[in-house]
């Protein structure tokens, strides 16, 4: 029905004589582009893949840095630390004391980003000697006495492996050794069992201690590891935490994710990083997996953002130095303050130039891997993770779909100037939307699919524009969209026949608004200075009605007079006059701010707004009519807005209105008034906001206030005065609760008559 009405609104307006062969129109253009859009992205075109990785590097730089969790810290080394303690590698003996040092200074957990893959060279060689003169000895007829014990304690002392392993062993914080998986190997069945089962034993402080590994989980799309790198046996098995510090970059280079999860042997084995983390929180690692690949992972109850191939993206906080650096020269001689190594997870690795792991990052492409297990590390302390939930692909579907089907609806409409405002506005809109997500939220939405597809939307239509007859639309616009509302000149556009004298009755929802003293404003500005204000308010506010499809009848001073559900139909229309009328109001509140910033005054609007029935249409003359409305819901309307100076507020909503927009807004019963001219009673209601705006104390005065109209009605005057007094108590100057208050004490000394049934005669409008 609505392609038929698409199509059939071209014919009326001159539109779809001259069209592509084949009948091509905007609503087979929109089909095809949506249809393969969605393939394209469901299937991945490695280009565009290729441009969205570059663009999260981008809005990284456009986030700029954050502030790293104070609990890492990375103990380096450095330049300074080379040039005093020696060219590196240094012998163990050199760790043990900077584990004992760190131990000392009250660390609470010390990951080396370093590996013991080979007994200490020193050790061999110095072994060695110590052995050969041993042996000498066992020659001589008469050898020194004591010789061999002191020879033995030196053997002892030279083994700088058992050293480390003995203060890795003794350390009051907690140690996590670092290895690596080969994951590519050129003669893997070449592999001596024997090799395999001693790495794997080392690695066992790596092994994910909670898992669920499902039924054909070994073809789960997860990095396979072929064979680990473990250090040492002594060291191994000093501690009980060990963890990979594989990394695999993308295609261009650059490191985004960490293998959370490397599958060996059927069973799985986790990174460095989140191993010192979960160390440091004292929190078991756990993690589930099936066929299709990761389920779910974590650190104790804390949720890990993992997608199915065992990845989780680094949030990196920054360039290089995010984290405090501290030289193990300085830890070694005792030079580095306590309290920068007390109760932190220290990491322990080099930076040298010349010596350290080089690594590609969003940030720069000289990048330490020590700062890139930091920066997992500090993600998962700090629970600032990238994410991408299971309803992210919705969600970039949607803006596919939404950006298709907007523009294809759009851009026929209107003039090639326009379109392109619309679409790079469009476009804009939906970059500062993903940048929001990234920066405020940390959620990655797919940027690139949507504003390709904008791009194809906008290229195809404005081809196909050249294609059609936009005279007879041309000429309706500029004739009448000067002094007719954006939707009426839309209408007219469909339909021609519709300028004619006459109306129809419709329910709408009429809508008032009028500022508060604004004649004493206007005598006490300058004429242009008040007409510029003016301009500056009614554009504002006619551009969010107009967003909620609303119609703006007329403005009088500063008035304004508008209708929602006609011409075009609105199917909660009072619902969503509400949602304009409140957004009116904060965006007011945000004018206020600039003006009183220029030296400007205050202004603050009061509304009224009713829906019902009224007659709708164009009225007046033959020379000139307008398109407005007329009935008893318009005067309604008026008199709700007029209403607001009793009350002391700023929204208020006859009871067709409430009904409509319940649970929309936070509104509350006021008061049941005898409007002037009116003869029936109405029940009118305020408009509070929105719930997320309205708080806890706002809310209970709201309860309060409800009770104290109850009792108020029942004619329980003392009981109604306190309830409204509590009511101020939450909500300190509130106008209802004021006014029924000073009705309660007029009431004590002078009661209403027995037929009153709680209505209030207003004297005034």
């Amino acid at each position: 029905m609505k392609s038929d009405g698409w199509k059939n609104g071209f014919r009326k307006t001159g539109f779809g004589k001259n069209r592509f062969a084949g009948g091509m129109n905007p609503l087979v253009i929109s089909a095809a582009a949506l249809i393969a859009g969605l393939l394209a992205y469901l299937i991945g075109i490695p280009p565009l893949h290729r441009i969205e990785l570059d663009t999260v590097d981008l809005r990284f730089k456009i986030r700029g840095e954050r502030p790293a969790r104070p609990e890492v810290v990375l103990a380096v080394v450095d330049e300074k630390s080379i040039a005093r303690e020696g060219k590196w590698i240094w012998p163990r003996a050199k760790m043990a004391a900077l584990v004992n040092r760190l131990s000392e200074a009250g660390a609470r957990v010390i990951a080396f980003d370093i590996g013991f893959f080979e007994s200490d060279e020193n050790d061999t060689r110095v072994i060695q000697a110590l052995d050969q003169v041993a042996d000498r000895i066992d020659r001589l007829d008469n050898p020194p006495a004591g010789i061999k014990d002191y020879l033995a304690r030196l053997k002892s002392e030279a083994d700088q492996d058992r050293l480390l392993a003995e203060a890795i062993r003794n350390s009051t914080a907690e140690v996590v050794l670092g290895y690596f998986f080969h994951t590519r190997l050129d003669h893997p069945e070449a592999m001596a069992e024997p090799l395999v089962a001693y790495h794997r034993e080392n690695i066992a402080g790596s092994e994910y201690r909670i898992a669920r590994i499902g039924p054909d989980a070994a073809s789960a799309p997860i990095l396979k590891g072929i064979l680990p790198q473990s250090n040492i046996r002594p060291i191994s098995e000093a501690t009980r935490y060990a963890g990979h510090f594989n990394m695999e970059p993308d295609r261009d280079g650059v490191v985004r994710f960490i293998p959370t999860a490397i599958f060996f042997r059927d069973h799985l084995y986790a990174p460095f990083s989140l191993i010192a983390a979960a160390a440091y929180l004292d929190q078991p690692l756990s993690i589930e997996v099936n066929r299709d690949g990761v389920v779910s992972e974590k650190i104790g109850s804390k949720d890990l953002p993992v997608n199915r191939f065992g990845q989780m993206e680094v949030n990196y906080r920054g360039r290089e130095r995010s984290f405090p650096h501290v030289p193990v020269t300085d830890i070694l001689r005792g030079e580095a303050s306590p309290d920068l190594l007390r109760d932190k997870l220290i990491l322990v690795g080099v930076t040298a130039i010349g010596v350290y792991d080089l690594r590609v990052t969003p940030f720069e492409n000289n990048f330490p891997g020590l700062e890139i297990h930091a920066n997992v590390v500090d993600n998962v302390l700090s629970g600032e993770f990238l994410r991408r939930p299971e309803w992210m692909p919705a969600a970039d579907m949607a803006a596919i779909l939404f950006s298709v089907v907007l523009l294809g609806f759009v851009l026929p409409r209107i003039g090639a100037g326009t379109g392109t405002l619309i679409t790079a506005g469009l476009a804009g809109a939906y970059l500062l939307l993903v940048q929001y997500l990234f920066s405020a939220r940390g959620l990655l939405l797919n940027l690139v699919y949507p504003l390709f597809m904008m791009l194809v939307m906008y290229i195809a239509i404005t081809i196909y524009g050249y294609f059609l007859e936009t005279r007879q639309k041309r000429f309706i616009r500029n004739a009448f969209s000067h002094y007719l509302a954006p939707a009426v000149v839309e209408r007219l556009i469909e339909s021609p026949e519709s300028l004619v004298l006459g109306g129809e009755e419709r329910v709408i929802t009429a809508f008032f608004s009028d500022l508060q003293g604004f004649t004493s404003v206007a005598e006490s500005m300058k004429p242009a200075l008040l007409v510029e204000l003016l301009n500056e308010f009614l554009t504002e506010m006619t551009d969010i009605i107009h967003r909620y499809e609303g119609t703006v009848d007329k403005f009088e001073g500063d008035a304004i007079i508008a209708f929602f559900g006609a011409p075009n139909t609105l199917k909660d229309h009072g619902r969503i006059a509400c949602l304009a009328a409140v957004d009116m109001q904060k965006r007011l509140a945000v004018l206020r701010r600039n003006w009183r910033d220029q030296g400007r005054p205050d202004l603050r609007m009061r509304v009224g707004i009713c829906t019902g029935p009224a007659v709708v249409g164009n009225m007046g003359s033959k020379n000139r009519m307008d398109y407005t409305m007329i009935g008893d819901t318009v005067n309604t309307a008026s008199r709700l807005e007029g209403l607001n100076k009793l009350y002391g507020i700023e929204m208020l909503i006859s009871e067709t209105t409430a009904r409509a927009a319940e649970g929309t807004v936070v509104m509350r019963e006021v008061d049941a008034i005898s409007a002037v001219g009116k003869r029936k009673p109405v029940t009118v209601y305020q408009i509070m906001g929105y719930p997320e705006d309205v708080d806890a104390p706002v809310r209970e005065g709201i309860r309060y206030y409800e009770e104290g109209l109850g009792a108020y009605r029942s004619r329980n005057w003392n009981e109604a005065l306190a309830f409204f007094q509590k009511a101020l108590e939450r909500i300190p100057d509130d106008g209802p609760a004021l006014e029924m208050s000073e009705r309660c004490r007029d009431y004590r000394i002078t009661p209403p008559e027995d037929d009153w049934h709680g209505v209030f005669t207003a004297r005034r409008k």
